[in-house]
């Protein structure tokens, strides 16, 4: 075991630099593009855009599943990349795609078959017109799992190599994509629903296929010549390890939030138009985080497979460091800006008071809490302690997100503003949990079970 770094630190700030700051545009372009894209959704009727929004609760159940796994990819790799077995990173880099596209494959068979149960599940009865456009939306969705799994699988050995600028040039080319298509598919063609899913389908295998083509490269430390569809068991066992946790809470947490959505949706028109343009605008203040969520899994995976407890704690306090600054830059800059970024949303006055003093909650405290409530966590996933977040998470999501969601919002008819401070005190608790778990060590005999 080591305590102190011996032969120099594993990255530089060059190497940092190269690695967070392609990740920080990715997610800023993803979260662009995705209000680009849902300004021309809009265009195909209610109907349409009701059963297109629906659905995306959907696929971001699966899309956080399958995230999930390619970060216990990530993790895995970067390990073994850190302890120099570059032969086991490659063998585990083929299990990763395997791993992932087989998961992708089973949650795009299931849902394609089962979609109108699914649909009537989740949603219960719904008008004629809104549930033809979901399971139309649904099924081309449900095709594009397969793309979107081996895209994440790749981007992940990508972000393990730090080579996190080919994901963000291929982002642009499959974003562009998506766009371009929607916009002739839905203004030039007239075709509905299918117009925002087809160019969205397209650009998920046109993104898949450039990170296939760029990995065979062989300059590429996890150059993969050809595709291998013999399992590994161990290797496999491995990913799943680190993966299934996330998973679970990713799959849970997207859930939780859907019942937080429908308790915001008792309170009535103002307080629902109010909460969705917050929740936009808090997204812009989380993109740093978002990007720093893939950089630290990344980063300490590395620094876990050299068991060198010096270097973790150093990039963790560096790493969290930056998170903090960037994050109160971002987030003072939307507070300043609020008035003018209100206003583009011609709302009535009721609902712009409330959607400022529900930004100002979330932004103001983001500043202090978010960073150590998400970012952190991931160091301690880097570590294999993967259990422990997952319970946390899992545990404060059903008992301060949503249950205190209930008594402050509807019980003490606080309305949203108590459904957003229940989030604060989810993230109070989620602070002293991690935090006291890094302190007191248990992530260091975790590190041991896969750096085998």
């Amino acid at each position: 075991m080591k305590n102190n770094p011996k032969s120099g630190y594993l990255f530089s700030n060059r190497a940092l630099a190269a690695l967070i700051l392609p990740l920080i545009l990715e997610q800023t372009l993803a979260i662009t593009v995705g209000m680009a894209d849902t300004m021309m959704v809009a265009s195909v009727g209610e109907a349409g855009v009701s059963g297109v929004s629906l659905m995306d609760m959907i696929n971001n159940l699966i899309f956080s599943v399958l995230a999930a796994l390619a970060t216990g990819g990530t993790v895995v790799v970067s390990q073994y990349l850190g302890a120099n077995r570059l032969t086991d990173a490659r063998d585990t880099s083929k299990q990763v795609v395997l791993t992932v596209f087989s998961a992708a494959a089973v949650l795009a068979l299931l849902t394609a078959l089962l979609r109108k149960e699914l649909i009537r599940l989740l949603f219960g009865s719904i008008e004629a017109d809104v549930m033809d456009a979901a399971l139309t939306y649904l099924t081309v969705s449900a095709i594009s799992y397969p793309f979107l799994g081996v895209y994440n699988a790749y981007a992940a050995l990508f972000r393990a190599m730090g080579k996190t600028s080919i994901t963000f040039y291929t982002s642009i080319v499959g974003n562009i994509l998506n766009v371009a298509g929607n916009a002739v598919c839905i203004f030039g063609l007239h075709m509905g629903v299918l117009g925002v899913a087809i160019p969205s389908l397209l650009s998920r295998a046109v993104m898949a296929l450039i990170l296939y083509v760029c990995l065979k490269n062989p300059t590429h430390v996890l150059s993969i010549d050809r595709l291998s569809f013999r399992p590994d068991v161990e290797q496999i066992r491995k990913i799943l390890y680190i993966g299934v946790p996330g998973g679970i809470e990713n799959a849970l947490f997207q859930g939780g939030r859907v019942l937080v959505v429908s308790i915001i949706s008792l309170f009535g028109t103002i307080q629902i138009a109010a909460n969705g343009v917050a929740n936009s605008l808090d997204n812009m203040g989380c993109i740093v985080g978002q990007a720093m969520n893939l950089a630290m899994v990344a980063v300490i995976g590395r620094c876990a497979g050299t068991l060198d407890q010096g270097q973790i704690r150093y990039y963790t306090k560096k790493l969290m460091a930056f998170t903090y600054i960037a994050t109160a830059v971002v987030n003072t800059t939307i507070i300043i800006s609020l008035p003018f970024l209100l206003s583009l949303y011609g709302l009535s006055d009721e609902t712009t008071v409330l959607a400022y003093k529900l930004v100002m909650i979330h932004n103001g405290f983001a500043m202090l809490l978010w960073p150590v409530s998400f970012v952190f966590p991931n160091m301690l996933r880097a570590c294999n302690d993967v259990k422990y977040p997952m319970r946390i998470s899992i545990f404060s999501m059903a008992a301060f997100r949503i249950g205190f969601s209930y008594v402050l919002g509807v019980r003490f008819g606080m309305g949203a503003l108590g459904v957003w401070y229940a989030m604060i005190l989810d993230w109070v608790f989620r602070c002293i949990c991690f935090v006291g778990r890094y302190l007191h060590g248990d992530w260091k005999n975790t590190m041991f079970r896969l750096s085998k």
